[in-house]
């Protein structure tokens, strides 16, 4: 029971983390909303999830809100998937927003890609070897 809380705050971490990242998602978002929208048959024209883009601070701050107790909680009881964790830090790094990186945000992108990479490739190994 301990661990699925903890995976739900791990996985509501990255999920904020990612609405908080970068226009270049967002606007990935407004995309693939506009595209389910236009299969149901309904037409827009427009971001209609631009409004989140002003809120991509707080999203990031609620990320890092959720990821602290989580990785407390891995620290001293082990109760979470260290693969998730290390997956959830690489979103979270990633999606940190421009005003925080101070004109080096590709790095960030790099660093947190190369830690999501290893957490995707460590999950593929371990159900390959198993």
């Amino acid at each position: 029971m301990k661990e699925k809380i903890l995976n739900s705050f791990s996985s509501a971490s990255a999920a904020l983390a990612t609405f908080g990242s970068s226009f270049q998602l967002c606007h990935n978002i407004c995309l693939a909303f506009i595209g389910i929208l236009a299969f149901l048959g309904i037409a827009i024209a427009g971001m209609p999830l631009l409004f989140l883009f002003q809120y991509n601070i707080y999203f990031w701050a609620f990320a890092i809100a959720l990821l602290i107790p989580t990785v407390i909680m891995y620290i001293y009881k082990k109760c979470l998937s260290r693969n998730l964790l290390l997956f959830n830090i690489g979103i979270v790094i990633a999606g940190t927003p421009e005003n925080f990186t101070f004109g080096i945000q590709p790095i960030f992108w790099i660093v947190g890609g190369i830690l999501v990479m290893i957490a995707i490739a460590s999950i593929i190994y371990k159900k390959a070897v198993c």
